[in-house]
């Protein structure tokens, strides 16, 4: 079966006599590991598997001798009745003190899981989320209650964790397919922050300002209002805010040999920390500070306001100097290229984290990610979180405890060979639901005098020879720049040809003669490629 995998265990990243002796010593230290080349994402010093991530290299925590088991498989924990009725710290310090000690150690562990991440068996085996991917299961409500489990979800905080711990980088760029849940994760993982930081200020931006506002009141306040009464802070002003959510006093974390009664409010400190949103425009946030910022939808920026501008701005905002300061989770589908699409598809590209200026850091400054749609299209995803990507044999119980009788992709491609008569359906079909970013960036056949769906064909074609490691994609240059001389090729991601191999030097003696200019003889594809470059000299 063709590999769909999202990342792989790199064994070799770190030789396994330096983590056996490192984790007994509990020595790793959370961030970027420079002499190793990895990301550590562990909290409690030591590393496990070691995952690649789109070319970034993800240290997660051993797994521990002793792992929960929900079921074979995720289940939120239950949520104690008599926890449910205490509505703030205050309530919960006017308890006696039995009661206190009856509940402590169920606090102090939805603590250390925020903090460290939490392990449960799914499907056999041992499986971590990380602190942020645990609170937005255990206890951030979305629209259908508390979220399911989904492998792909599990894979995008793991990778926006490293973003988090790596202090080359800016945040996490991602391109997402329709209903991926990116806003909800986004507004859990703003709560989840804000909640537990003093003196920071979290932002808001989307494609409009009411988009922006909407995320916020219907999202990020309703998290906030749901979170049990030892995660939230009290907050100034109104239950649900139209425009900034002010945490001025918060919830102590609660500790056993911290019991003691507190019911005045004056006798606390508050985080002073916000979150807000802001109109789009390309100087929105301009001169702010900024712990966090979502910037949702942003594929979709229309002119006047355009993302690459607007990005310029926010990013001084999650800078002091070269310190990095903050974090950005941006996320999308695109628009089509003259609508948005182009600004965000330069700034996607711009963000892998393979190809890296002096600094160590890409030119935007943030991680790309893309994760294709059929690891997370509703109604085809297993019990486990697990996607099926083809018709089974017999039909698999999903996570919404239907049945599952046709794979993911075996429905995509009927859905594609149905719209195939119209194109400009058929490209926003491919927009919304994209399984490779070719996919995701197509353009709107109407906007071009070719058939763009033959084209986006070829592409697509050629992409899969890139991916199989047939062509190399690269660009042509004179040796030394100097005009006439010997030929160069250089790989590059964004390089403007395609070769399948270049002749080594040995090979390179005989000569091609054009007119009166002689050019190495090369494969014909690379001699194509010079002789394209001629014409446009």
């Amino acid at each position: 079966m063709k590999d769909y995998a999202l990342y792989h265990i790199d064994s070799k990243a770190v030789p396994q006599d330096v983590i056996k002796k490192k984790n007994k010593e509990k020595s790793w230290a959370y961030g970027y590991d420079e002499e190793h080349d990895i990301v550590v994402i562990s909290k409690d010093g030591t590393i496990g598997e070691i995952y690649s991530i789109n070319t970034l290299k993800v240290a997660l925590p051993e797994t521990p001798s002793e792992v929960d088991d929900r079921g074979n498989r995720w289940a939120p924990s239950e949520f104690p009745k008599d926890l449910q009725r205490i509505k703030s710290i205050f309530d919960w310090n006017r308890k006696p003190r039995e009661f206190q000690s009856k509940w402590i150690n169920f606090i102090e562990n939805e603590f250390d899981r925020r903090e460290y991440g939490y392990w449960f068996i799914n499907n056999g085996k041992p499986c971590y989320v990380t602190g942020s991917h645990y609170m937005y299961l255990q206890w951030t409500k979305i629209d259908v209650g508390l979220p399911d489990f989904r492998e792909s979800n599990r894979i995008f905080f793991i990778y926006y964790e490293a973003c988090k711990a790596d202090n080359r980088c800016f945040g996490m760029v991602y391109l997402k397919n329709r209903r991926s849940g990116f806003s909800f994760m986004s507004a859990a993982e703003i709560v989840n922050q804000a909640t537990m930081s003093k003196d920071a200020r979290f932002g808001i931006l989307s494609k409009t300002g009411d988009d922006a506002k909407k995320l916020f009141t219907d999202k990020v306040v309703n998290i906030s209002n749901n979170y049990p009464f030892f995660f939230k802070p009290i907050q100034d002003g109104m239950d649900r805010p139209k425009t900034e959510l002010a945490y001025r006093v918060p919830a102590s974390k609660i500790k056993k040999k911290n019991m003691s009664r507190v019911d005045n409010e004056d006798d606390m400190d508050g985080l002073n920390t916000t979150i807000d949103w802001k109109n789009t425009a390309d100087n929105s946030y301009d001169g702010e500070k900024l712990k966090m910022l979502i910037h949702d939808e942003s594929g979709k920026w229309m002119v006047p306001n355009k993302i690459l501008n607007n990005w310029r701005v926010t990013k001084t905002c999650l800078r002091l100097g070269s310190k990095i300061i903050g974090k950005c989770m941006m996320g999308s589908t695109s628009n089509a290229l003259d609508k948005g699409g182009a600004q965000f598809k330069s700034l996607y590209e711009d963000s892998n984290p393979g190809d890296r200026n002096a600094n160590g850091q890409t030119k935007s400054g943030m991680y790309n990610l893309f994760i294709p749609m059929e690891w997370n299209f509703e109604g085809y995803i297993d019990e486990f979180g697990m996607p099926v990507f083809h018709t089974p044999k017999s039909p698999v119980i999903g996570v919404d405890g239907e049945k599952i009788k046709i794979g993911v992709i075996d429905y995509w491609n009927n859905e594609v060979d149905s719209l195939k008569s119209d194109s400009d359906a058929l490209n926003e079909f491919y927009r919304q639901f994209p399984r490779t970013e070719s996919h995701a960036f197509r353009d709107e056949s109407k906007a071009s005098i070719f058939n763009l769906t033959k084209i986006y064909q070829q592409i697509d074609y050629n992409q899969s020879l890139i991916k199989d490691r047939v062509l190399t994609r690269g660009y042509f240059h004179w040796k030394d720049g100097k005009k006439d001389s010997s030929v160069v090729w250089t790989p590059d991601n964004k390089g403007r040809f395609l070769i399948s191999w270049f002749p080594p030097a040995q090979m390179q003696n005989n000569v091609l003669k054009r007119g009166d200019k002689f050019y190495p003889a090369m494969s014909t594809l690379a001699r194509l490629a010079v002789t394209r470059m001629i014409y446009l000299e």
